[in-house]
């Protein structure tokens, strides 16, 4: 079972479009979600989450907040990003 992983995005991203073809050349589903569709609430709640990280894309896998698209790169570059998304 994978663990399900959640990134955060707004539509002219170029690190949000890289972190996905990073997902999607591994083969890995996930959920995007536009914070164009964020409420106000829920930008408060993420804020919380991520300890005020203000930029995007915004990944998480399962409940744990790995960064952006740097981040995500630098897991798969240093073989940790399968374990993460095997649980």
């Amino acid at each position: 079972m994978s663990v399900p992983v959640t990134i955060y995005t707004t539509p002219t991203c170029p690190y949000c479009t890289r972190a996905k073809q990073l997902l999607t050349n591994k083969g890995v589903d996930f959920t995007e979600i536009s914070m164009y569709d964020v409420s106000s609430e829920d930008r408060q709640a993420l804020a919380q989450k991520t300890n005020n990280y203000r930029t995007v894309p915004q990944i998480f896998i399962g409940e744990r907040f790995i960064g952006g698209s740097d981040d995500l790169a630098k897991l798969e570059r240093e073989n940790q990003l399968d374990a993460l998304l095997a649980g």
